[in-house]
């Protein structure tokens, strides 16, 4: 079964949002695949109510979170309000929240502590720039990000899901090949595996994030190590989706 995760960045209001409800084809639930889609945090409320007319197979999420429960942090979201608004799940790390809002590392651990605290299945995002890719520092970069987690990944057997994105292939029609994400999946795997043993770690999801659409992503879905995708605008089109969807063919 593959995993299948849309984020919808700041696109979509909640007008938009029951409309791409609507328009979604239902018929592709029924390849068995786990979907999930990350609407902006005003849309949240619009996307749990079609889903739950509509759509009950589509997993919710919000795309950040703070590490705080409450507090005077203007703008923000915390974990268990994502929690009462409908979300299962929480994007962490994500790249345009590393390198355009500077999170840290220090503050992934502080936010993927606060989702589990609260009953959200955390998605961690880690990859490299361009320039980290050509110093050879691939491994380096998205160990160190994933490590950032780890230390809480052994207290309970929680769900947990790690999506590789290289930051040179968001959003700028640039993919890795299904050789470049299957050597940074294993990588990831590795470590996991070391972290929390194999058996878990052969558990935890590992998507590929970067410029996925319909025409790439049967291909990439179908490489060793690759266990789904995190798409970005092309979630965003009901038609588009779906037929990346169907591009994962029967669960392995």
């Amino acid at each position: 079964m593959a995993v299948i995760a849309g984020n919808w960045k700041m696109h979509l209001g909640p007008h938009e949002t029951r409309g791409f409800f609507k328009d979604f084809d239902t018929s592709v639930l029924e390849t068995g695949h786990e979907l999930i889609l990350f609407p902006s945090t005003a849309s949240l409320g619009a996307a749990f109510l079609a889903r739950g007319e509509a759509v009950k197979g589509i997993g919710l999420g919000v795309q950040n979170i703070h590490w705080e429960d409450a507090g005077a942090f203007t703008g923000e979201t915390s974990a268990p309000i994502a929690a009462n608004a409908g979300a299962e799940f929480a994007l962490i790390g994500h790249s345009e929240r590393r390198h355009v809002f500077g999170e840290t590392d220090e503050e992934t651990t502080r936010k993927v502590a606060a989702a589990r605290r609260h009953g959200l299945v955390p998605v961690l995002c880690v990859g490299e720039t361009l320039a980290e890719r050509r110093a050879g520092r691939v491994d380096e970069v998205i160990l160190r990000q994933l490590d950032a987690a780890l230390g809480d990944l052994d207290v309970e057997d929680k769900r947990f899901l790690v999506a590789y994105e290289p930051v040179w292939a968001i959003g700028t029609g640039e993919t890795a090949t299904p050789d470049d994400a299957s050597a940074a999946h294993a990588t990831l795997r590795a470590r996991l595996s070391d972290a929390v043993g194999a058996e878990r770690a052969s558990r935890v999801p590992i998507l590929y994030g970067g410029s996925v659409k319909p025409e790439n992503a049967e291909e990439l879905m179908a490489a060793e190590n690759v266990d789904g995708v995190l798409v970005g605008g092309a979630s965003l089109d009901p038609v588009s989706f779906a037929a990346i969807v169907r591009a994962a063919g029967k669960p392995r």
